[in-house]
């Protein structure tokens, strides 16, 4: 049995599966069900060019080994909703452009490989502990918004990511805080 499509079904090319994401981001934009997240990734580990330059510029957001995270991708996001892409401990830190979640959660290999940094001895791969979802390149600004500039803006008051402490590696974000970070990008 193909346990991505199904029994008897044969697997989607990726015109088919992109086309297919498009259309589902156009009906949760009409029916306004679209979330918005802030994703943080260290730019040299991996920054919002490396995602450009992945094949088909998508690649697994693996190796959050935090139990919130963890859960907003397994409860909360879904194939077509928008993400903030966050370059941190970087100077400085801030948005630098914009992802897509193009699937659903599904179980880190990386947990289970010993030689990996994000391994995990106690998780399972019959009941996996860590998550990860796929994200694609959508657009890099042209002038990052700094978190100096997140942090002084009055509309994004109440912002996580302009919280003191607030370290979580993705976030949700209000739809009013996304549009507003795209307005002070230039879009």
């Amino acid at each position: 049995m193909n346990t991505t499509t199904g029994e008897g079904k044969t697997p989607k090319s990726v015109t088919e599966q992109r086309t297919s994401c498009i259309e589902q981001f156009l009906f949760l934009l009409l029916i306004g069900v679209m979330n918005y997240w802030l994703m943080k990734s260290e730019p040299d580990v991996f920054s919002i060019d490396d995602l450009a330059a992945c094949p088909e510029q998508t690649e697994p957001w693996d190796g959050v080994r935090n139990y919130q995270a963890r859960n907003f991708m397994r409860d909360s996001m879904q194939i077509g909703d928008r993400v903030l892409f966050y370059h941190s401990r970087c100077k400085p830190p801030g948005v630098v452009g914009i992802a897509e979640i193009v699937s659903a959660a599904y179980p880190d290999p990386l947990a289970f490989d010993k030689k990996s940094n994000y391994y995990d001895p106690k998780s399972d791969p019959n009941n996996p502990r860590w998550l990860m979802v796929d994200v694609k390149f959508v657009q890099k600004f042209n002038t990052p918004v700094a978190l100096d500039t997140l942090k002084v803006t009055p509309e994004l008051d109440g912002m996580l990511v302009i919280k003191r402490g607030q370290r979580l590696s993705i976030q949700p974000v209000e739809a009013s805080h996304y549009k507003k970070v795209l307005e002070l990008a230039g879009l």
